[in-house]
């Protein structure tokens, strides 16, 4: 070979050499560029993370649970102007390319030559097919190695979808800003309606946003905003997507948003929607944010409103009979108080309210200035409610609020201090149709109904005297109510007293419910046996674990407002235990059940109507009383409405009845109240736990919430009356007609003679000598054991006071 030749084969075999590595190299980029590429097949069966809806009984929208806030809508529910506003401002030729613009990608490379040049970032180019492939397969990152796997994965995805599924991944999975993923959302959270609802101007404008929602803000940069949707516009007419005088007619249009996105139009339900929250996230786990689940709650919009009225109209009714602190803030100057003020957060709750400055003072006129720019004066009232407090002065910054009868006359307001909560359920299903769990959740989320342990006081009684009535007592027995000192379990005496320090002697069970007395219950509950008083209370889930001590009768284990509903629930139930809830159904994105709270089983349901026996569904819980005993504790209940502590409640002109408790110190007030066909708890206390001051009672602070709610609660319902058992029997004991158990009913009265003392009964005594006496020998007030209750206690059938 001469030289030439070999030159030429060297030449060759050098060629060949690196292109054979060079393709080596390529390979082994594309094998490390492509070996984690997604399968596109995968998004054949893709469900972007989507919200969880909660919705009230009544259909009515309260709130939602994700972590990207997204409405997922079908394809064949979107209407086609809102589809074709998006292809006209990001991809024209969707429907005619398979996957890659080549035309449209060319022009972005020509434009981005200019970006270079000028240090703009770089256009995509690419389609919608390209960035589902994106949004839902890859990074963000800005690399030739990413693009290259978009428009591999585009193609890839063109075979595998059709074009309809693909632009319904899109227009759900894209961020749309304002809090939105989706279109669903975004038009919910801008505009505050459906997207079937949306007009073409507002389609436009949502189809303006993927480019940058920031960039287009409806607020910020309302005229960028406004140029950007009229572009869209423009490009939809160039297509022949609408008429011309469609556009002109949307771009003339304002641009109206919602002030801020909203997860619900209905906002009295806060405290409620969070603990459906926390039930659901114990329930569905991670799925609660991400599964789209339909959830139906327990809520009635009506009775929650009303509940939050009267829970915030008693505790500010608490806090101004407790004097008017002081302003909230104070400025030397007028000018820019607005900035000061805008720096202290008001009760969300309270819409009318508004911050204000005091501009003048002076015979006996405080003149304000609102926050909006409003000047009035304060009512004459209000004036001296403030001089009898802290005062008020110029410069001070308070909150106003218009008079309800006269609105142009301001109201002085304060937040208050004091805290409480309502919870109102049905007895028959648990069903909670209303919970606040505080003032203000805008304040503090803490809830106060289903979080705050405190001891419910005398609410506690009626668990110690259902408890008697199950184990020989009757409404007729007769227990002494007169000072009592027993041992108490760290070896000091323990002396319970009654509230007002008087003592009546001899008392029949009812008298003794009614008027809350504390030295007969702890004798009720000696007689008893705190042992099964304390297994009821953990049976009813009061109270976990209950010591089994003598206080505890008087309600000092703590517990909760929701709670004590549920054991209230059955009294009214006929005596059987109820399962709270606040989740009735949960749904997921095809309908299909995946939770239920009613678990009772039903065999024919399903069968249809054949002329047969209809299915009858079997009660649920277990049975906790007697249906005679609650019947009975129902009665003495409704009595402490009609002539005991809670007698501000027969204004209600209803069959209703309930317990007041309070605590010690008056650190708790609580009425645990109830209609035939609702149970009501209120609680009414500071959160450090400190006094609600000398006769706060439940009666003062909690009873009149009650009577609030349930003066709009009962609106709608007709005037029922409870129902007693078919088996009670009834006798008439001091002219009230009583319940009793068969075969337990009243044999013969009983002979008093009105001077030995206290009154204690003659002939048969149903205690022994310590009882009757009251004072020494009786059994540690921290022993688990008590001496048996008699056979037969006595009964007080003719009356003595």
């Amino acid at each position: 070979m001469n030289p030439p030749e070999r030159w030429v084969a060297t030449a060759g075999v050098v060629v060949l050499s690196a292109i054979a590595v060079a393709g080596f190299c390529a390979a082994i980029w594309a094998a490390w560029l492509f070996h984690d590429m997604p399968d596109a097949g995968d998004l054949a069966d893709y469900h972007a993370p989507t919200a969880t809806r909660a919705y009230a009984w009544d259909g009515t929208l309260i709130g939602e649970f994700s972590r990207e806030r997204r409405i997922f809508v079908p394809y064949d529910n979107m209407p086609p102007k809102l589809a074709l506003a998006f292809l006209a401002a990001e991809d024209h030729n969707f429907f005619k390319h398979g996957g890659v613009d080549v035309t449209g990608l060319g022009r972005a490379m020509a434009r981005n030559v200019v970006n270079a040049a000028q240090g703009r970032r770089f256009e995509g180019g690419s389609t919608i097919t390209q960035q589902v492939a994106k949004n839902v397969l890859l990074s963000n990152e800005q690399t030739i190695g990413r693009k290259l796997k978009e428009a591999i994965l585009a193609s890839r995805l063109e075979q595998v979808l059709s074009k309809q599924r693909i632009l319904e991944l899109y227009l759900n999975e894209i961020w749309l800003g304002y809090r939105s993923f989706g279109v669903g959302a975004a038009a919910y959270n801008y505009f505050g309606k459906s997207i079937s609802d949306l007009d073409l101007a507002e389609c436009a404008y949502l189809a303006s946003l993927p480019k940058g929602p920031d960039n287009y803000h409806p607020i910020r940069r309302k005229q960028q905003a406004l140029a950007r949707r009229n572009w869209v516009l423009d490009q939809m007419g160039e297509m022949g997507w609408a008429s011309r005088a469609e556009i002109e007619a949307a771009k003339r249009q304002d641009l109206k948003v919602q002030p801020e996105p909203t997860r619900s139009k209905y906002r009295d339900a806060d405290y409620f929607v969070e603990e459906v929250r926390r039930r659901g996230l114990a329930t569905l786990g991670d799925r609660l944010n991400e599964g789209g689940y339909y959830m139906r709650t327990t809520l009635d919009p009506r009775m929650q409103s009303a509940a939050r009225t009267a829970l915030m109209d008693g505790l500010e009714a608490y806090d101004r009979r407790h004097g008017w602190r002081g302003a909230w803030g104070h400025v030397t100057t007028l000018g820019g108080w607005e900035a000061v003020a805008k720096k202290t957060s008001k009760p969300a709750e309270r819409r009318t309210w508004r911050a204000a400055v005091v501009t003048d003072v002076g015979g006996g006129v405080v003149t304000v200035r609102t926050i909006e720019g409003q000047t009035g004066a304060l009512t004459p009232a209000d004036v001296a409610w403030a001089r009898s407090g802290k005062g008020i002065g110029s410069g001070d910054l308070i909150f106003v609020a218009p008079d309800d009868a006269n609105p142009a006359v301001l109201r002085l307001k304060q937040v208050p201090q004091v805290n409480g909560a309502l919870v109102a359920m049905e007895p028959y299903s648990g069903r909670v149709v209303a919970m606040v769990g505080g003032y203000s959740f805008s304040l503090s989320n803490f809830n106060r109904a289903t979080q705050a342990l405190r001891q419910p006081g005398s609410a506690f009684k009626p668990i110690v005297y259902a408890t008697a009535l199950e184990n020989g007592y009757t409404p007729a027995s007769v227990v002494m109510d007169s000072p009592i000192t027993l041992s108490g379990a760290n070896g000091q005496a323990w002396s319970p007293e009654n509230y007002e320090g008087k003592y009546y002697g001899p008392l029949q069970l009812r008298k003794g419910l009614e008027l809350s007395r504390n030295t007969m219950t702890v004798r009720l509950a000696q007689g008893v046996g705190m042992g099964k008083i304390a297994a009821n209370a953990e049976k009813l889930e009061v109270s976990k674990h209950m010591d089994r001590v003598l206080s505890m009768a008087l309600g000092s284990g703590e517990t909760t407002v929701f709670k004590m509903a549920a054991a209230y629930s059955t009294f009214v139930n006929g005596g059987r235990k109820v399962d709270p809830h606040l989740i009735e159904l949960v749904e997921d994105r095809e309908g299909k059940t995946i939770f239920k709270a009613d678990r009772r089983d039903c065999d024919r349901c399903d069968a249809g109507f054949s002329g047969d026996e209809s299915p009858r569904i079997g009660e649920t819980g277990d049975q906790v009383w007697n249906p005679i005993t609650a019947y009975q504790i129902t009665s003495m209940l409704q009595g402490v409405v009609q002539r005991g502590t809670a007698t501000q409640a027969l204004s209600l002109g209803r069959a209703v009845g309930g317990k007041t408790g309070t605590t010690n110190d008056y650190r708790s007030a609580w009425f645990m109240g109830f209609s035939p066909k609702l149970v009501v708890g209120v609680f009414v206390g500071f959160d450090d736990n400190r006094s609600l001051g000398r006769g706060e009672t439940g009666a003062a602070s909690a009873v009149p919430i009650f009577v609030q709610f349930m003066q709009e609660a009962l609106k709608t319902e007709p005037a029922d009356d409870f129902v007693p058992p078919k088996d009670a029997k009834f006798a008439m004991v001091r002219g009230i007609r009583e319940a009793f158990r068969p075969g337990t009913e009243p044999r013969v009265a009983q002979a008093y003679s009105p001077g030995a003392g206290q009154g204690v009964p003659v002939g048969p005594q149903p205690y022994d000598k310590v009882w009757q006496n009251g004072v020494t020998g009786a059994p540690n007030a921290g022993a688990a054991t008590s001496p048996p209750p008699p056979k037969r206690p006595a009964e007080d059938v003719t009356g003595l006071y």
